[in-house]
């Protein structure tokens, strides 16, 4: 299969965007596919949450971005892991967005880079900051698709019509086939009525666009950061990780069935 780029935004923080880079990413590659992650946040979450510690002097997206290395050079093994990469962010992308205001086709930074890759990946997941700023828009620009985590919580659908106004202007101006692949409804409390009531708001308005699995709250997935580990690896058997593994399923039927597992 060739390769499917997909970005996981949302500008509202908390509602579990890493979280879900992370683990779908290692979820995809617990069923065989051949994936990247890329940490686009600053904060690097996504790579001290696959075990990849932060030296201040190693080279990462920025590097990329600024076309000092290419991702071939700069991915790294994800521990414990097979057929997973991380390339890792670091502090000095803190500062990418500012020294790239004057670079020439700025937005394009990341699909070009992404598209020199010598032998491409399965899956490129790219973890966005909770923003909607240069680095998303890299993204955005590099994507086939955006998968949007959504927090069954109040306030949740509160934003997304931002976010859909900056896919429209990201299609009209820099990405014309970028569609979005799917809302992942997040921290889903059964006993809630509210998580079932945004639940049916999501499904009511994206229809089939809402992934058919939904991630629920979840103690274990919260402690599986700490460790530097997926939740696939923390606690295989916690519903976390259930949950996860079947978005993962759900992707592999979509865009490469031949390769699901039973």
């Amino acid at each position: 299969m060739s390769t499917r780029i997909l970005s996981i935004a949302n500008q509202k923080g908390g509602v579990g965007k890493t979280t879900t880079a992370v683990n779908l990413a290692a979820g995809l590659a617990l069923e065989g596919a051949q994936t990247l992650l890329i940490d686009l946040d600053p904060q690097a979450n996504a790579s001290s949450g696959l075990g990849i510690d932060k030296p201040s002097n190693r080279r990462g997206v920025y590097h990329t971005l600024l076309g000092m290395a290419e991702i071939d050079e700069l991915a790294l093994a994800a521990p414990d892991v097979p057929h997973l990469k991380v390339l890792p962010a670091s502090r000095d992308l803190f500062g990418a967005e500012v020294e790239l205001v004057d670079a020439i086709a700025r937005e394009y930074r990341l699909k070009e880079a992404i598209g020199r890759i010598a032998t491409p990946p399965d899956f490129v997941l790219i973890d966005c900051p909770p923003s909607l700023g240069l680095l998303t828009i890299n993204a955005l620009t590099a994507a086939h698709a955006v998968l949007v985590p959504l927090q069954c919580e109040y306030y949740a659908l509160e934003g997304i019509s931002e976010l859909n106004h900056t896919l429209q202007l990201i299609q009209r101006k820099l990405n014309p086939e970028l569609t979005l692949e799917g809302v992942l409804l997040t921290m889903f409390d059964a006993r809630n009525n509210l998580a079932h009531q945004v639940s049916d708001e999501a499904r009511g308005f994206f229809g089939d666009k809402v992934f058919e699995t939904v991630i629920p709250r979840n103690v274990r997935l919260s402690e599986s950061p700490s460790f530097g580990r997926s939740i696939h690896h923390y606690d295989r058997t916690s519903r976390g990780a259930l949950a996860y593994r079947e978005v993962a399923k759900e992707l592999m039927r979509r865009h490469a069935p031949e390769r699901v597992t039973p």
